[in-house]
């Protein structure tokens, strides 16, 4: 089986002030990392408001629409900003994300990388901040369980940041599991391994500035157990690319051989567990060059796992 890579245009229309670490530049170095690719490409869709309510209130989504300019750019968060085409972006973004879990689910390809824009997994279930509108991994394992009816999905997020967005979003969520890597102490602050859930479905891996890669495995190897022992009928990762050493925001110093190696062990137990289906949507990442080989070699490895 193969694997599908799932983008659209769209996501190169939400622009933000020059200067900002989240880019146009960001999906197009992905993108032409990918290029050449035996993948199945297709197009994000717009989610409806319908869909977008799994997780966020109308209210919440009529105000974003409301705060998207006509020209020039928008401020909505101390670092959130949108342009005319931002809200079509967002709702591709997390369009994307519900396609990646329809064909998975539905076995026309073994597994999904959503290359999409803005990002998601900061956005909380009325707030938007951290570069995210709507929590695009948190929909994802919504639609999967409300609507193709699974019993049990995994979020999966190693973003350098802690993705208190899809923590919010999933918090009261039982048939849902988030575990979550990030450095601590950075932005937004949240992510301390006392946070578990209303149902004990949280796991937080707080990391120390400069741990390295090695500090990441040691976190993770038990966290995967407490994965294998949930056994996920779906597997959602948050794909983020800033842990890398090059990454200006942060100081977690990964290689592009960490980024595969979580990758494989996440992998390796979707084969145990729920017949390698995984979902990745793509989060955060700011050095080009460095986001651009990560999230290759992500994509070559789903790609392995795929055949």
């Amino acid at each position: 089986m193969a694997t599908a890579l799932i983008t659209h245009a769209d996501c190169l229309k939400h622009v933000t002030p020059q200067g900002h670490p989240e880019r146009v530049a960001r999906l197009e170095h992905v993108l032409e990392a990918l290029q050449g690719l035996d993948l199945v490409r297709e197009e994000a869709p717009v989610c409806t408001d319908e869909d977008l309510r799994l997780c966020h209130p109308q209210a919440y989504i009529d105000r974003i629409g409301a705060a998207e300019p006509v020209t020039g750019a928008a401020q909505i968060d101390s670092d959130t900003w949108m342009s005319p085409g931002s809200m079509r972006a967002a709702k591709r973004a997390a369009g994307g994300a519900l396609k990646a879990v329809d064909m998975v689910l539905g076995g026309a390809v073994a597994n999904a990388f959503v290359a999409t824009r803005p990002p998601g997994h900061h956005a909380e279930t009325e707030t938007p901040m951290g570069f995210c509108l709507f929590g695009n991994a948190a929909l994802a394992a919504k639609h999967a369980l409300e609507r193709h009816g699974l019993a049990r999905v995994a979020v999966l997020d190693f973003d350098v940041h802690h993705g208190n967005g899809t923590q919010d979003l999933l918090w009261a969520e039982p048939r849902s599991l988030f575990i979550g890597s990030h450095q601590m102490p950075l932005w937004p602050g949240s992510g301390d391994a006392t946070e578990r859930g209303a149902h004990d479905n949280v796991l937080n891996l707080p990391l120390a500035p400069n741990s390295g890669g090695e500090a990441m495995r040691r976190a993770w190897t038990p966290a995967l157990k407490r994965l294998r022992e949930f056994a996920p009928e779906l597997i959602v990762i948050s794909a983020g690319f800033d842990a890398h050493q090059d990454d200006p925001l942060a100081q977690l110093n990964w290689g592009v051989e960490d980024f595969r190696w979580i990758t494989g062990e996440i992998c390796t137990i979707a084969a145990e567990v729920c017949k390698g289906r995984v979902v990745s949507v793509l989060e955060g990442g700011y050095d080009l060059a460095a986001l651009a080989a990560s999230a290759r070699a992500h994509v070559d490895v789903l790609m392995e796992a795929g055949q």
